[in-house]
């Protein structure tokens, strides 16, 4: 993470940018260097800016902040997403996680978490708003906890897993413990077969009932 962390704002309201610029500009090691009304002025911004983190408001008309973080994959594939909602909806949460953000922000909570969760996800973190993620632990893991617990992962089957909860690419993580690409796959393979999980979203939300998020 750079001395100085880059900022885009996208959202349709004006007053609510406007308070989120304030917050951002608050803070000494954020730089606010971009702002848009819609998700397609967002990505054009942020492909010529390169920020280091978009925070997008999820139900911008026209392109939503989802389809904006998707575009946002390949046109800046170094900026990092959090998304802004009122929506407590768990869906939502499924959606933008699959389709590239790593955070989750509800707009009730912002003046709190978004500073947070900005530099969670600039450090290549994943944060996810505490008032919803309880709720991910309670509902969807509950009748699996045993299941969970019991899983066998050896020591480097974790340490994949939890880089590949804080949003870190298989190669990322082959760089990072100096083994191949296909060897982080066949890891990744392993333990999502012996915890019973099949995608990016379970895996977030079994990060979070271990607590690996908060570690990060």
């Amino acid at each position: 993470m750079t001395d100085s962390l880059t900022v885009l704002i996208a959202d349709d309201h004006a007053i609510v940018r406007e308070g989120l610029k304030t917050l951002v500009q608050s803070q000494p090691d954020m730089t606010l260097i971009g702002e848009a009304a819609d998700g397609q002025a967002a990505v054009q911004l942020a492909t010529k800016l390169q920020p280091c983190v978009a925070v997008l408001d999820i139900s911008m008309p026209g392109m939503n902040g989802i389809a904006c973080a998707r575009q946002l994959r390949i046109a800046s594939p170094s900026t990092k997403v959090v998304t802004l909602t009122v929506h407590e909806d768990r869906s939502y949460l499924r959606q933008a996680l699959e389709w590239g953000a790593s955070g989750y922000v509800l707009k009730r909570s912002a003046a709190t978490e978004l500073v947070v969760a900005i530099r969670v996800v600039a450090s290549n973190g994943t944060y996810i708003d505490p008032a919803i993620a309880g709720k991910l632990v309670h509902n969807e893991l509950g009748s699996r906890s045993g299941n969970i617990e019991v899983a066998a992962l050896s020591e480097r089957e974790e340490e994949v897993l939890r880089l590949l909860a804080r949003g870190f690419t298989n190669k990322e993580i082959a760089r990072q413990l100096a083994v191949s690409v296909k060897t982080v796959e066949t890891y990744k393979v392993r333990s999502f077969e012996k915890l019973q999980i099949e995608s990016r979203v379970e895996l977030v939300r079994l990060a979070v009932a271990r607590g690996w998020l908060e570690s990060a």
